[in-house]
């Protein structure tokens, strides 16, 4: 099947925008156009369809709204790292964790992709913690792509994943999977996270408030206005004094919000 000379039109575009935007808030920008057509036409390609007008009748008569997800899935950008902008874990080590003395604790890293950022976190509570094993704690780590959270619940990364990872670190939390060159991460460390399918822009099941939300490099991809509304609901969902972390490019200056400002890209209830 050739799919090199497909074309992706302008309303066949507006139409697959509308779509991702209606159902988690992503919104693909004019200028988009090649990014799109080329995570489409992946899709096509897996799909054996040819044009992507047959591909759009293809989703709107997919009875159980499985394509959807899949179209979510690849039109969604999932680079990650452990310990990525490192400063945050830094304050959350030297300044947050100090403070947090109550029995249970919840933390949550939104938009968790491949798991390396609950990963992270959970090696950070685990060393930094005072009296973690002792403690009722949990990481909750969500995503809109189920592909990622399969990836997730393996824990398991190339070598080259965990270049950041100190060496005592790494020593103590990744297990070397034989001559694979794949690492993954202990079963202490999995323990405490627990990965969930959620997209942001629909109810949260969840019941109790977070001391510490993670949600970073994700609203990049939202207009102003689901922006504006998200940054509320993590409001609400935090306790008093609770710390939420945003990307270093996704600073709240332009949406008014009740958080008090921290230090670059740390806010507190």
């Amino acid at each position: 099947m050739n799919l090199a000379a497909a074309e992706l039109k302008p309303q066949e575009f507006q139409k697959i925008s509308d779509l991702v935007y209606r159902t988690c808030g992503i919104n693909l920008k004019q200028g988009k156009e090649a990014l799109v057509r080329a995570r489409l036409m992946k899709r096509l390609r897996t799909l054996g369809i040819q044009r992507v007008d047959d591909y759009l009748d293809f989703l709107e008569n997919d009875p159980h709204g499985k394509e959807m997800g899949c179209l979510i899935d690849v039109m969604t950008t999932n680079k990650t790292s452990f310990f990525r902008e490192g400063d945050h874990f830094n304050f959350l080590r030297d300044t947050v964790l100090p403070g947090l003395d109550a029995p249970r604790l919840r933390f949550w890293s939104a938009a968790c992709s491949s798991g390396e950022e609950p990963y992270t976190l959970a090696v950070v509570l685990l060393e930094h913690l005072s009296g973690v094993g002792r403690k009722d704690v949990r990481i909750l780590a969500t995503d809109i792509s189920r592909r990622m959270l399969e990836r997730a619940a393996r824990g398991v990364y190339p070598r080259e994943a965990v270049a950041d990872v100190s060496v005592p670190a790494y020593r103590k939390y990744f297990t070397p999977l034989g001559r694979s060159g794949e690492v993954q991460v202990v079963p202490e460390a999995r323990a405490l996270v627990h990965l969930a399918y959620l997209n942001l822009m629909e109810p949260w099941p969840m019941k109790g408030r977070f001391q510490v939300i993670f949600c970073r490099n994700v609203m990049i991809y939202f207009d102003r206005a689901t922006q504006q509304e998200l940054i509320n609901r993590f409001y609400g969902v935090l306790e008093d004094g609770g710390y939420l972390f945003v990307g270093h490019s996704e600073g709240l200056s332009a949406i008014t919000h009740r958080f008090r400002y921290v230090r670059p890209a740390v806010y507190r209830k």
